[in-house]
């Protein structure tokens, strides 16, 4: 009340006080506020837990609830915890158990939890459903209670005894971090890697004059528990030098292909504490707005078995990077962490840097080793002094049992036997407590030894106590033993640099679509396809060294949008766009860096592609496993069909090459018995796609074409133009039998006529008997079945003459990248 005013108060009533509302107010408040602080809401900056975690750890310890022994209803330890020592209700004790065990919330979990305990998209089951036990990392923050290592204090009715603050054999504060809000300041802490944390502890301990970049060079920044990626360390280095400080984190993605010319978003780990459906819900209201565009679909494939998996497919003609810059500026994919470094220092709120805060903890563990050796040294101290008084006894144990004997009662007897043996009063009560069993020569000598390592183990303790430089060794070996137990790789990439989604959020989308540029799309010997953006001048740079696949098969120039052929072993022309093969720079171009050609076009089983071609008006010729030849124009293919039928094949019959044929130009088979064909392409007239072709070349019995080749009239004069052949035995296992090579010119075979035999382009050497591989054409390029290069012999062998046994297996043979 904010006035008084007097009133008569009857007799047998209560007393009624005024009381002034603005000082009752301020003093509640005040005393709320600092419950809140001390009490509930900030962490104890030496074991790294809130009170009410350290009372659940300890209530379990308490309990038994060991890794080893089985679960218990999480009912059961709240109850536990409520009704000895938390003054506050179950749900704020479940809550915190619940996070406790989270092993996407904490780095190093505390409590092995047995049922549902939730997700980031979804809350636990209730208490009565699921289980709870100690995880192996607790007992190293619970362990040595026993010994006097921390000081007790009363619980809310001062019926039972807790801990202040746990031992903590490892930083905790760091290692898991910590929320809370309390009144007028709040604590916000990210999760560290133990491995490094214990690294930069032990350093503190062995140069206690060490700066925080030193520091940094063992603790680079936080490792989140769920991975991700963080961008730019200056905030790092700004909270660890003033315990504030932000950055960003960001979801770890990779572009992949989802399917036939079909691109997508793999998203395999998401900042801290950002689950995949607020993600999609993102995404959704993004797509919605029309703010997002280029998503086609999102589906999460999350599992218990592959953990986190969620698929962002992107539209045809959308370059899924620029997408994703989007996705990191409109969703969560991309977010912010602040860090606020606030704990209990002697029961006072304070912000830490990183030197503090291991400070802190240094000190903290420091003492609990030097109190645990204290009592440690103590019990030991006890008992070699009851050893001592039971060794004298036994030496001379007739006089003993005779002043006992002679004793009227066990005062008597204690009090004779301190006066006849000069004993301590505990001495002589422990030998009057002792069994007959004991009286045997091998109990004395069982004595001595344990007096003997008593005798050490005291000496050792005292040694131990009384140098400085011994118990920090000690604390550094038993912070290398926690971490070695419970640390685990660091799962959080660093990037030093700025985030590249430096717009704002509210900034105009940006041109998602991939330009209608020129390029060069490129299939190789193996099977890739990639493209390549032109340079200026109107190529791409070769390489300056070879890498894996950079043996070409044939390359098209096109423009991002446009279309282009494959030629298929089937006989089928499947029509399609560059726009989503994975592209590379000018002057990079490595096919290993490309997409299974079957996969991006969707092949069936058994089908390949043998070549691509472009769709302008062009003559493209094609060869197959039969020895059929046929040319078709490209004219004769029907404008906006997907997938054209462009040879009629025979039963068992296949396409073994392909390529653009222009008068003047030839036409080359070789069989697998080693026969090899050039002819004038002007022999073969160009027919519909609807056609079986005409014969191409005579083959033997047995006999069947492994490699179809189109020679420009200017290159079949050219001393550049080689034929290679690679011969092996059919009957060897495949991959096994590197076989030899030969490398030939072009001009060394004479050209015949259509439809006839050919000439020998290859003798067998013994145990060969069929060619395994050919090609024709220049600067060739070899590379093994997983795309690693392999060496041919030098070009100027005889046409018919035997090749030179090759190092490695050869899969296929190649032109290099022009």
């Amino acid at each position: 009340m904010a006035g008084s005013r007097s009133e008569s108060i009857p007799e047998g009533h209560g007393r009624i006080e005024d009381v002034d509302v603005s000082a009752e107010m301020q003093d509640s408040f005040l005393e709320y506020a600092y419950s809140v602080i001390y009490s509930r809401a900030l962490p104890d900056a030496r074991d790294g837990l809130k009170p009410v975690q350290r009372r659940i750890l300890f209530q379990m310890a308490d309990m038994g609830l060991r890794p080893d022994r089985g679960h218990v209803k999480s009912a059961r330890v709240v109850g536990e915890v409520m009704g000895k020592l938390h003054p506050h209700g179950d749900s704020a004790i479940y809550d915190a158990l619940v996070r406790l065990s989270q092993a996407f919330a904490l780095r190093v979990p505390l409590v092995d939890g047995h049922g549902n305990f939730g997700s980031l998209d979804d809350g636990p089951a209730a208490a009565r459903y699921t289980e709870a036990r100690l995880a192996p990392a607790a007992l190293a923050l619970t362990e040595n209670l026993d010994e006097d290592v921390v000081d007790f204090i009363p619980n809310y009715d001062g019926q039972f005894q807790q801990p202040e603050v746990l031992p903590a054999a490892f930083p905790n504060l760091l290692v898991n971090g910590a929320t809370g809000i309390a009144v007028g300041m709040a604590t916000n802490m990210a999760p560290h890697n133990l491995i490094e944390v214990v690294a930069a502890a032990i350093h503190l301990l062995d140069n206690p004059e060490a700066t925080t970049a030193e520091l940094m060079e063992f603790v680079p920044g936080p490792d989140l528990p769920g991975g991700g990626i963080i961008v730019g360390l200056d905030g790092i280095t700004e909270a660890y030098e003033s315990g504030r400080g932000t950055f960003r984190t960001r979801a770890k993605v990779s572009v992949e292909s989802l399917g036939p010319r079909r691109t997508g978003l793999v998203v395999t780990e998401l900042p801290y504490m950002v689950g995949a459906e607020r993600v999609i819900e993102k995404i959704k209201d993004a797509v919605n707005a029309k703010k997002l565009t280029g998503i086609a679909d999102v589906t999460d494939l999350t599992d218990r078995n592959h953990g986190l998996r969620l698929v962002i497919g992107i539209k045809t003609g959308f370059d899924p990077n620029a997408v994703l810059e989007q996705l990191y500026r409109l969703t969560p994919l991309e977010d912010s962490f602040g860090i606020n470094n606030v704990a209990l220092v002697d029961g006072q709120p304070q912000t830490l840097g990183l030197k503090p805060l291991l400070r802190v903890y240094l000190d903290h563990r420091i003492q609990v080793v030097t109190r645990r050796s204290r009592f440690r040294l103590a019990r030991k101290q006890e008992r070699l002094h009851l050893v001592e008084g039971l060794l004298i006894a036994i030496l001379d144990i007739d006089e003993v049992i005779q002043v006992i004997r002679a004793s009227d009662d066990g005062e008597q007897a204690r009090t004779r036997l301190m006066s006849v043996f000069d004993l301590s009063q505990q001495q002589a009560e422990y030998i009057l407590e002792l069994r007959l069993r004991r009286l045997t020569k091998f109990s004395r000598i069982e004595l001595e030894a344990e007096r003997d390592q008593l005798k050490a183990e005291i000496a050792a303790l005292e040694e131990l106590l009384g140098s400085e430089a011994l118990l920090r060794a000690q604390v550094a070996r038993e912070l290398d033993a926690a971490a070695e137990t419970f640390g685990t790789p660091r799962r959080t990439l660093l990037l030093n640099g700025g985030p590249v989604a430096a717009r704002s959020r509210s900034a105009a989308p940006a041109d998602l679509q991939i330009a209608d540029e020129p390029c060069r799309v490129f299939l190789s010997a193996t099977g890739r396809m990639v493209r390549a953006a032109l340079s200026p001048e109107g190529g791409v740079v070769a390489p300056t060294r070879r890498a894996k696949h950079d043996a070409i098969r044939s390359a098209v120039d096109t423009t991002t949008r446009g279309d282009i052929g494959a030629v298929t072993s089937a006989g089928r022309l499947v029509r399609f766009s560059p726009v989503d093969l994975p592209s590379v720079p000018a002057g990079a171009v490595q096919l290993a860096a490309g997409t299974r050609a079957d996969q991006y076009l969707g092949l069936g089983s058994g089908e390949h592609v043998v070549a691509i071609v472009p769709l302008s008006d062009h003559v493209i010729a094609l060869g197959t496993r039969h020895g059929t030849v046929k040319r078709v124009s490209t004219a004769e293919l029907a404008a906006g069909k997907h997938d054209i039928e462009i040879i009629a094949l025979k039963d068992g019959d296949s396409v073994v090459g392909a390529g653009l044929s222009r008068d003047g130009g030839e036409l080359v088979f070789v069989a697998s018995d080693a026969q090899l064909l050039r002819f004038d392409a002007d022999a073969v007239r160009p027919q519909g796609r609807a056609a079986g072709g005409m014969a191409g070349i005579r083959l033997s019995p047995g006999a069947e074409v492994i490699a179809f080749a189109t020679v420009s009239a200017t290159a079949s004069t050219s001393s550049d133009t080689v034929v290679v052949t690679i011969a092996g035995s059919t009957q060897a296992i495949a991959g096994t039998d590197a076989g030899s090579a030969k490398v030939s010119a072009f001009t060394e075979f004479p050209a015949k006529g259509r439809a006839t035999g050919g000439v020998r382009a290859q003798r067998f050497l013994k145990g060969e008997d069929a060619l395994t591989i050919a090609w024709v054409g220049a600067d060739p390029r070899a590379v093994g079945a997983d795309g690693s290069v392999r060496q041919l012999p030098a070009s100027g062998a005889k046409r018919d003459a035997s090749g030179q046994m090759l190092d490695a297996v050869v899969g296929a043979v190649g032109a290099p990248i022009a």
